[in-house]
């Protein structure tokens, strides 16, 4: 996922830099490097400090390039510096103490050495340190304060990876570190946050989808709509132990997520490239202006909200199914709903393109569509992601489902 996120964002930053960015191409490309190389190694690792080193490279990077953008880009940047070294040194505290107590950092190592320290106070506040660590990283509520204002600001390139390719590897991150490292016999006998998780996701949920209703800047609300995705990812963990799905709908839609909302802000990135449109409200007649970058968005967004046959579909499904099997009725209503209000923001936007199109045909003449490299990412990831959908729904990839699970400790149930 991270190296085909990579080389599509590739291939749209050639036009899209040079524009931006006039005369920025090597520092933006050995930051954007760099970040390609810490994402690689957070996926790749087995040592909990090289995983610590390896985020703060990805984060470094990150840092820079969102600075490379205009207007609040710096002060966005600082934010998510300050908000960034806080939760890489939350998560540093947590590794210190593991090797305080077992004295290895080899993540093999230490699930064969923890289960005798289970009860040890240092084991549990390591453990809930990485959390709160993690959840900073991944932009969790309430520690999302930072993530609008770098997804807003930052140059196209960036925003495109910032929301895919390194949120998702950060969750990665989390997921291993709680099945691989500390296991799940740790996490219901000794540290139960799997409720607490659930609930402060659906939180996630509602919170994120009421503020990108609020939004009239499309980049801005679709930060928003990450919010709200984080938590339907982490709510499929939160369920995992309490339903024989295990992690499948969280693994879907980690990958589900970073197609489609890597789509979506190639679409919105290429209508500010072409027609320097940040507002909602100026998108009037934008479907006849700009149609394959349009038509795009809308697969896009029709995915996210989940029409069948798509990839977001897929993932809704089974969380639905993960909450039922758990009994966890709230949590189904609460999906409902959220997708009710994701039905709300993306309709608008639609609505807006489309349904209001202005006959300023004047106008209409002096716009035309994206470059081509900008344009064919947006549409191969728009095809993908109800491709993926189909995929997923054939079971060609059941056995990969069935391996994590197991590999887990949550049986083979995909």
């Amino acid at each position: 996922m991270v190296c085909g996120i990579y080389l599509l964002a590739a291939i749209y930053s050639k036009q899209n830099i040079e524009k931006e960015l006039p005369g920025k191409n090597v520092p933006f490309y050995c930051l954007f490097l760099l970040l390609f190389v810490g994402l690689l190694g957070i996926v790749l690792t087995g040592d909990m400090f090289n995983l610590y080193v390896f985020l703060e490279v990805a984060s470094l990077s990150a840092y820079g390039m969102i600075a490379m953008g205009q207007d609040q880009a710096t002060l966005s940047s600082f934010k998510y510096l300050v908000m960034g070294t806080i939760g890489a040194c939350f998560y540093l505290i947590g590794v210190g103490y593991l090797y305080i107590a077992t004295g290895s950092l080899n993540m093999v190592d230490l699930k064969e050495l923890l289960p005798p320290l289970y009860q040890s106070k240092v084991i549990q506040t390591a453990f809930i340190f990485m959390i709160v660590g993690f959840g900073i990283k991944i932009a969790l509520f309430p520690f999302h304060a930072w993530q609008p204002g770098a997804y807003t600001h930052s140059p196209s390139t960036v925003t495109i990876i910032l929301s895919t390719a390194m949120a998702k590897t950060s969750i990665y991150a989390i997921i291993r570190v709680i099945f691989s490292v500390f296991t799940l016999d740790f996490i219901v006998g000794y540290l139960p946050i799997f409720d607490i998780l659930c609930w402060i996701s659906v939180i996630a949920m509602i919170y994120g989808s009421i503020y990108a209703i609020r939004q009239v800047n499309l980049k801005k609300m679709l930060a928003y709509s990450s919010i709200a995705n984080v938590g339907y990812i982490m709510l499929g963990v939160g369920l995992s132990p309490q339903t024989p799905l295990g992690l499948t709908p969280a693994v879907m839609h980690v990958f589900n997520h970073a197609v489609i909302k890597a789509c979506m802000f190639m679409t919105a990135c290429a209508f500010i490239f072409k027609a320097d449109l940040w507002d909602i409200r100026s998108f009037e007649g934008m479907g006849r202006r700009m149609p394959y970058t349009s038509i795009a968005f809308i697969l896009a967004s029709l995915a996210m909200i989940g029409m069948p046959p798509s990839a977001g579909f897929i993932s809704k499904w089974y969380l639905l199914l993960a909450a039922i099997h758990s009994r966890n009725y709230v949590f189904v209503a609460i999906i409902f709903f959220s997708t009710i209000l994701m039905i709300v923001y993306f309709w608008r936007v639609i609505e807006i393109m489309y349904i209001s199109a202005g006959e300023d045909s004047s106008q209409s003449a002096l716009m035309d569509e994206a470059p081509l490299s900008m344009t064919l990412p947006g549409m191969i990831l728009a095809v993908l992601s109800f491709a993926a959908g189909i995929i997923w729904m054939s079971g060609v990839l059941s056995p990969m489902l069935d391996a994590v699970n197991i590999g887990f400790g949550l049986g083979g149930a995909s």
